[in-house]
């Protein structure tokens, strides 16, 4: 134990440092190894290039690239998706396969490059960022919206982040290149301790193993089957100058749509009147490569033309505009409630924030809109979250809105105006001591705000309900008005930044949050600005604490908040005499997610987790959290003693459990069950 303390080395992985310590905790080398390492009878060069530890440091290799059968050229995917000898959706979902475990390959050059370098380098177009960038948490983690922490793709699905749908292929290609990625520390896993330490689990592992043609997404384009990942790497040719692994194409299987042919696709134009194209003259060849058709379809419309040319035309367009309208009506049926209107399910669709599987399930009545309501992924853009609600006086424990704190000389005037301006930009100003939410002139009528900021506030709700273009009188977001000057620069950064912490860029005209591909694809944000806000200057800081006088962004201010057990909102602490100010800070918060521990019981059960993921779990409350983590800053706590007490705490609470069984409806309910409800 003394020596797992005191080693410090650490090998190149994925996208970081990996510790030999973790290394050792995961099986991937033995104690003897360790020690060797510990000891300098082995340099870290020496472990480092062992193949049993190099699979998982680097693992085995995705699916580089396409090998033409006939002439022997080596092509990226997005080179042959450029060429016609791969649909746009299998050379899509290839791509999103490499950036999901580890890197884009250019198997021209062997190079292995970020999905920000790739396309810097030309080696993917720009047009297939935000979805490789998503794909590519996989590997640099996805962000927990309860604990700010890093966590991995199998856990963002149980925590509904990513669809089930999204994630199988990704985690299937992660499992054929060496194991589930670790991307807090930056490896694979072997099977066993990914499920140990909660990145993957048995269930979702019997699902995988369980694939049908149905949901096998993959495609060969040599046999025409639907295969699994494994399945088509397996079917790879291994270059032994380079090791990268290549899909064979022979001829047959190219999906070649020759020029003429793509010429007369694009020639022949269709007047969509619903859906995504609305009001748009589309042509036959972009309508075909939109999410309303799958690529078996677009394979086979294409094929129709070939074989039989002019005279499929106007079945194809006919097909076409059938297909959108069938998939549009299905979704006008089903209303959702939006930040100020009612959305349909046709919109969420086009947001991508539900599939056409979904759309599918509500109009075959599978599911019912509450149910889609409620799934994480669709609510935190209907309905957003982590909303910086009101103000919270220690050690009072006296909760006041934004605009009281203000009256009552507890905020600075300015300080207080950009958090309501924030409030209203983000949806609604909030009454945390009656948890309610009221537009801006609502809030004016019900005494939460004065008539001297109104003006202000409502200038701000545009965010929400949009500006007006001066020239076409259409709505516009937040970000279009930025770029037309109808609001000052920094103050659109702060509210855009709001939004985005806050769950989402909001789209005005239809009144919910989007994904930042679709903020893209809308026009209502850009790759500068997201630079801007992922790396925020001073200037760019746009929110003050009170405490500590610091400029911060939205997201610092927010993680220094406190949550009301009452109501579940944001409370900004505001210190006064005889009180602590305490906040987490971040390298405090990755000492703890470093520092595994073995829970035996309850919901961790022969589990491995770190101390931050229990600390935020239902055992320990927000309170109790702090005051942990504070005795743990302060070295009255050392942090074996907090891991023993974290281990008592969950031991008492599922002792209590046991102990007390009530008794339910259909037979016994065990209280820890319902603990989450406290």
């Amino acid at each position: 134990m003394e020596m797992k303390a005191r080693t410090q080395i650490s090998l190149e992985g994925l996208r970081g440092s990996v510790p030999v310590v973790w290394l050792l905790d995961t099986g991937i080398i033995s104690q003897k190894t360790f020690e060797e390492l510990a000891q300098g009878v082995k340099t870290p060069e020496e472990v480092a290039a062992m193949e049993s530890v190099k699979r998982y440091l680097k693992g085995t290799g995705s699916i580089a690239g396409v090998l033409i059968e006939a002439t022997k050229r080596k092509m990226s995917f997005y080179d042959a998706m450029k060429n016609n000898l791969l649909l746009p959706g299998a050379a899509l979902r290839l791509l999103e396969a490499q950036a999901a475990t580890g890197y884009l390959i250019d198997p021209a050059t062997n190079r292995r490059l970020s999905v920000r370098d790739a396309v810097r380098a030309a080696v993917v177009g720009e047009e297939l960022s935000e979805k490789l960038l998503l794909a590519e948490r996989a590997v640099t983690g996805y962000t927990d919206p309860y604990t700010g922490g890093s966590i991995s793709l199998c856990q963002a699905l149980r925590k509904e982040l990513v669809p089930l749908a999204e994630a199988v292929p990704l985690l299937e290609a992660q499992l054929a290149a060496g194991g589930v990625v670790d991307p807090v520390h930056h490896l694979h896993l072997p099977l066993q301790a990914a499920c140990r330490y909660g990145f993957y689990d048995e269930d979702l592992n019997q699902a995988l193993s369980q694939l049908d043609d149905s949901t096998k997404i993959f495609f060969d384009p040599n046999t025409k089957e639907n295969v699994t990942y494994q399945q088509l790497k397996e079917r790879c040719v291994r270059e032994a100058e380079s090791g990268l692994w290549l899909l064979p194409l022979s001829e047959n299987a190219m999906f070649c749509v020759d020029e003429q042919t793509m010429k007369v696709l694009r020639s022949v134009t269709v007047c969509v009147n619903v859906g995504r194209f609305k009001g748009q003259t589309v042509s036959v060849w972009d309508l075909l490569n939109s999410e309303y058709f799958s690529d078996s379809r677009r394979r086979e419309l294409v094929q129709k033309y070939k074989d039989e040319k002019a005279e499929a035309l106007q079945e194809i367009t006919t097909a076409l505009t059938t297909i959108i309208q069938e998939t549009e009506a299905q979704g006008k049926k089903f209303a959702f409630k939006g930040l100020r209107k009612r959305v349909s399910a046709s919109d969420l669709f086009q947001s991508q924030l539900i599939d056409k599987k979904t759309l599918d399930e509500l109009n075959q009545g599978k599911k019912t809109v509450k149910e889609v309501t409620e799934m994480e992924s669709v609510r935190r853009y209907l309905e957003g979250s982590n909303f910086i609600a009101g103000v919270l006086i220690q050690p009072s424990n006296e909760k006041m809105s934004i605009y009281q704190a203000m009256w009552k000389g507890i905020l600075r005037p300015g300080t207080a105006l950009v958090l309501l301006e924030a409030q209203a930009a983000t949806g609604y100003i909030i009454d945390p001591e009656k948890n309610k939410k009221f537009s801006v002139e609502e809030a004016l009528e019900v005494g939460l705000i004065g008539g001297e900021i109104f003006e202000k506030l409502l200038s701000a709700e545009r965010a929400v309900t949009g500006y007006t273009d001066p020239y076409t009188k259409a709505p516009m977001s937040l970000f279009e008005a930025m770029n037309q000057g109808l609001i000052v620069k920094s103050h659109g950064i702060r509210l855009l930044e709001a939004q985005i912490a806050t769950g989402g860029i909001i789209d005005p005209v239809h009144s919910h949050r989007v994904p930042v591909e679709v903020a893209y694809k809308r026009g209502y944000f850009d790759q500068e600005m997201n630079q801007v806000l992922s790396d925020p200057g001073d200037d760019t800081k746009g929110f003050f604490d009170p405490n500590t006088h610091e400029n911060l962004t939205y997201m610092q201010l927010l993680e220094r908040c406190v949550q009301d057990p009452e109501t579940g909102l944001y409370m900004l602490q505001v210190v006064k005499e005889g009180g602590k100010y305490f906040y987490i800070d971040e390298s405090t918060k990755q000492a703890l997610r470093s520092r595994a521990l073995q829970v035996k019981v309850g919901k961790f059960k022969d589990q491995t987790v770190s101390v931050w993921e229990v600390l935020c779990s239902h055992y320990i409350s927000e309170q109790k959290r702090k005051e942990l983590v504070m005795q743990y800053k302060s070295k009255t706590l050392m942090l074996e003693d907090l891991i023993s007490l974290i281990l008592k705490i969950i031991e008492d609470t599922e002792r209590r459990g046991e102990a007390l069984k009530v008794k339910g409806l259909r037979g016994r309910c065990r209280c820890q069950n319902c603990s989450t409800l406290r």
